[in-house]
């Protein structure tokens, strides 16, 4: 079991290395994936167009949401983007930021995908087979055949078993024309995919290198913010269930020992320590008055004592609030009934 707490604590201090090694797995899954794919096109000219281009487009667009759900900060984006304003504000450049961070790491999977298949072809080649011009390439003093007729025939090129167009066109000079042209577009996307990261990697910081900064620092602050509470909250509630299970059992103790069966048991010496790691909290509703709180009004990032305004207009720093903090307020209203 430690081994396993340590495995995780590392791969939650080196998340971005993860991701990138998760996204890296991803990709090479996905030409795996392709690799062992059955294409079968269904050689109809109403049905291929749609088959090709549906191979070449529904998966990556599956490994690119595939990509969000396995990042664990999408949850986070989406918490400080919907979450109140309170007292700490939101900066768009940060949210943007963490979004495009997200969609750079889970675009590979994708662009992988869609450039193994366009240098494939078999899509290609599917979805646009009757668009071979039969003028150029073929035999086109065939005036018996119709428009339709010929649709047909054509429609038939990826499936070699059933082609019957020879006269019209051969099959090997239609496959190696779309062949060529899907796999020069997979170069051409290769290399606008290679430019546009190559720009947002390098170019972006050097324009704004100070809201870059900036950016990137608050993001990975929101990032540390949140797994810290989530490790405070884990804390405060492994100390909540202990001391309530200790209270519990005491109390057991007590109601068996009246009873002539048991004598009470000695409270645990820890309990002092466990006791003052609650900060106070120590009930449901106040609990959850303080999570309320921390979801509607996060306090402002300001660590010093706050500052009141005298009556000369000077300010004096150190002096306690004037009302007790936002949480507190609330807690105090709970009880009240306000």
């Amino acid at each position: 079991m430690d081994k396993f707490r340590m495995i995780f604590q590392f791969l939650q201090s080196n998340q971005e290395s993860f991701m990138n090694g998760i996204c890296g797995i991803m990709a090479l899954a996905s030409a795996q994936m392709y690799s062992a794919f059955d294409f079968n096109c269904p050689c109809l000219p109403h049905y291929n167009l749609a088959y090709g281009l549906g191979i070449l487009l529904v998966p990556p667009l599956i490994l690119f949401l595939l990509g969000f759900v396995l990042n664990n900060n999408v949850s986070m984006l989406a918490e400080e983007w919907r979450r109140p304003q309170g007292q700490r504000g939101k900066d768009p450049a940060v949210l943007r930021y963490m979004f495009c961070s997200m969609a750079q790491r889970a675009m590979i999977a994708p662009v992988v995908w869609v450039s193994v298949t366009l240098l494939d072809g078999k899509c290609i080649i599917c979805a646009f087979c009757t668009l071979v011009p039969v003028e150029t390439l073929g035999n086109a003093s065939h005036s018996s055949l119709s428009q339709g007729e010929m649709k047909r025939v054509l429609a038939r090129i990826p499936c070699k078993e059933i082609y019957e167009g020879q006269e019209l066109i051969a099959n090997e000079v239609a496959v190696r024309y779309l062949r060529c042209i899907s796999q020069a577009l997979g170069w051409c996307f290769l290399l606008v995919m290679t430019t546009l990261a190559f720009l947002v990697r390098s170019l972006r910081p050097c324009f704004t290198q100070a809201a870059f900064l900036k950016s990137r620092y608050w993001s990975h602050y929101i990032d540390i913010e949140r797994k810290m509470f989530d490790e405070t909250c884990t804390e405060h509630a492994r100390s909540f269930a202990k001391v309530y299970i200790q209270q519990f059992f005491e109390g057991m103790s007590t109601d068996l020992a009246a009873a002539h069966c048991h004598p009470p048991r000695e409270a645990p010496e820890d309990m002092g320590e466990t006791t003052r790691k609650l900060l106070g909290i120590t009930d449901w509703g106040t609990m959850n008055v303080a999570l309320k709180s921390w979801h509607r009004c996060k306090p402002p990032l300001h660590i010093h004592p706050p500052t009141l305004r005298s009556s000369n207009g000077w300010v004096e720093e150190g002096q306690p609030p004037v009302h007790p903090p936002a949480p507190r307020r609330e807690i105090a209203a709970y009880y009240s009934g306000v």
